[in-house]
């Protein structure tokens, strides 16, 4: 049975105050054969190129990136989202998620890919000249030039418009100078082209395009870091570096519209990454679970490791289902926008600043739920997950980096709340009167629900509920901060429960339109239901918790008083025995011995 996706998307941050159906949304089991041949392509590229040479590639062999660069652009990898007139494949948007899905298990090189073909390719695409473009995209998509990202430095990080790296213009305007200094450069060792950041006259913060060779421009040793140690990572250093004008990326002073815009696709394209290195995580637990003996049995027969084995799973399947959500969102807008008669580009880059919001929801989703599921790895292995000898130590060290690149998670967290005020201080977002409606509701007599033969009638109210949650404690924080009588800014805790409750409603929806689609496809097992119960069981937990510390840190009096009611009256998800739940899904792994949804 195929589900017809024809609903109009809503737009970035409406799942706050409107629900979604399943025909507005994408679930990776309804995969076309050509996605499933594209899939299986870049799943061999990993067996065969990656895995083989995983140990040369933790050693940063001489000659071993630039190899994987050449082989992965012979497949059409590195411009898979490049259009076809550089030499791209265009697939579209939920190909191109599929395949970050099937590369995710890349290990340190998954960096080195992502660095090059998110935020090194994507500046050139959405803002280099026809020239720049026509020069570098080609070399880029087969993998001739790799191409690196400069913008951090010792003294700017988060806060990017802090940078000190200049760029003066020679007295002649040819040339610029560029002086400074970058560090946590990914691929600074091997890329021959860099996408860097200064400021003009050292006020206007700009773009530049500077090839490796090009005198002045020298760099540090590699860094000695804690995981992605395949990765080239080193600082740069910029004294008196000409560069001709033309090498100017974007416009004046507009350098941080290109840092800004790219980050999206950066954050959304990590979440994405993360799911295939869990799903490889997982299978590994799952077979350590059965082979290993203790106590006359296999450890998966034990409840503790059965614990373990259904929550990184139910945690992995949930981010998934958000991921491809996303993917669906930026992809029916892309597609929107460019029957409008919008350039395809354009398009695709104002599709990925439309979802913003939801793009910091997947890096923060995905490099968390990747922590909790390496880290319940090495432990289910227990001390050969400890050893240097097994992949267990490596991918706990390695996924550590994503809660920090591509903006921290603190910085995510910030960003998702100051972008739904923006959203509704410009109108695009009607925040105030959903959460008006919400402490209007409050003041009435609650109405008990009735008989409802919908299976998911308890899932679809724990989101109402959720979504009324959200609205009563960032509506009240917004108004607040409006009034004067609450600084966010300098409250950052409030911020953050707002995210995490946002985060939480997002993640909880995207879970129940998945298993109610599986459903209508005729793909739903039993263990999906298993998966969705527990999940809304510790979510609505969850929730609840945060709106009460939320509450308690700015509200007080009788509108307090009003307010912990609602979260008593909006908290009504029914008890779940999620021991057996949780066992039922460990049951189907084992016997399926491999992360298997």
């Amino acid at each position: 049975m195929e589900i017809e996706n024809t609903l109009k998307a809503l737009s970035g941050g409406e799942f706050l105050i409107q629900a979604s159906s399943t025909g507005q949304t994408f679930v990776p089991e309804e995969h076309t054969e050509e996605q499933e041949m594209i899939f299986q392509m870049a799943a061999s590229f990993v067996e065969q190129e990656i895995k083989p040479n995983i140990d040369r590639i933790e050693n940063q062999e001489p000659g071993m990136a630039e190899y994987l660069f050449r082989k992965s652009g012979e497949l059409g990898l590195l411009g898979a989202h490049m259009p076809e007139a550089y030499g791209g494949m265009n697939l579209d948007f939920n190909t191109n998620t599929l395949l970050c899905d099937a590369l995710g298990n890349m290990g340190s090189f998954n960096t080195s890919f992502a660095a090059h073909t998110g935020i090194g390719m994507l500046p050139i695409l959405y803002y280099g000249t026809d020239a720049q473009k026509e020069k570098y995209l080609p070399g880029m998509i087969d993998g001739s030039i790799k191409a690196s990202y400069c913008l951090t430095e010792p003294g700017s990080g988060s806060d990017a418009l802090a940078a000190k790296t200049r760029a003066d213009l020679s007295p002649d305007g040819k040339q610029y100078l560029i002086n400074g200094q970058k560090m946590w450069i990914s691929n600074a060792g091997f890329a021959d082209l860099f996408v860097v950041f200064a400021k003009i006259n050292g006020e206007h913060f700009t773009g530049f395009l500077i090839e490796r060779g090009t005198p002045g421009l020298t760099f540090g040793e590699e860094e000695k870091k804690l995981g992605i140690k395949g990765s080239s990572t080193r600082q740069v250093f910029f004294e008196n570096v000409a560069i001709p004008v033309e090498n100017q990326l974007g416009e004046v002073g507009k350098g941080h519209l290109i840092a800004l815009n790219v980050l999206n696709m950066g954050r959304f394209k990590l979440g994405a990454f993360c799911i295939g290195g869990a799903k490889s995580a997982i299978t590994e637990s799952i077979r350590y679970a059965n082979e290993r003996i203790q106590f006359g049995k296999p450890i998966g027969n034990f409840g503790a490791i059965q614990y373990k084995l259904a929550e990184q799973t139910i945690r992995s399947f949930t981010a998934e289902s958000l991921i491809y959500r996303i993917s669906d969102l930026i992809q029916r807008k892309t597609e929107s926008l460019i029957e409008e008669g919008v350039n395809p580009v354009r398009a695709k880059q104002k599709a990925a600043q439309e979802y913003a919001i939801e793009c910091s929801i997947a890096k923060i989703v995905g490099s968390e739920m990747i922590d909790f599921v390496v880290d319940e790895y090495v432990q289910v292995l227990g001390g050969i997950g400890y050893s240097e000898e097994h992949a267990a130590a490596r991918a706990y060290r390695d996924a550590r980096i994503n809660r920090i690149y591509e903006g921290t998670n603190e910085i995510n967290r910030l960003v998702i709340v100051d972008m739904v005020f923006r959203k509704a201080l410009k109108g695009e977002l009607d925040l105030v009167n959903a959460a008006w409606a919400v402490q209007k509701e409050l003041a009435k007599m609650p109405t008990l629900p009735g008989n409802n033969a919908n299976p998911y009638a308890a899932e679809e109210l724990a989101i109402e509920n959720m979504r009324k949650l959200v609205l009563m404690v960032i509506g009240a924080a917004g108004k607040m901060q409006m009034d004067g009588q609450l600084d966010l800014k300098n409250e950052q805790e409030i911020t953050m429960n707002g995210a995490d409750m946002i985060i939480e409603l997002f993640a909880a929806e995207s879970l129940l339109l998945r298993v109610r689609k599986l459903d209508e496809l005729n793909k739903k097992e039993a263990f999906h239901d298993d998966v969705l119960k527990v999940q809304f069981w510790e979510a609505s937990q969850r929730i609840a918790k945060t709106a009460r510390e939320a509450i308690n840190s700015f509200v007080s009096g009788d509108l307090q008083r009003t307010f912990l009611m609602g979260v008593k009256r909006f908290d009504q998800y029914p008890a779940v025995n999620v021991k057996d739940a949780r066992r039922r899904i460990a049951q189907h792994l084992l016997t399926a011995n491999e992360y298997r949804m």
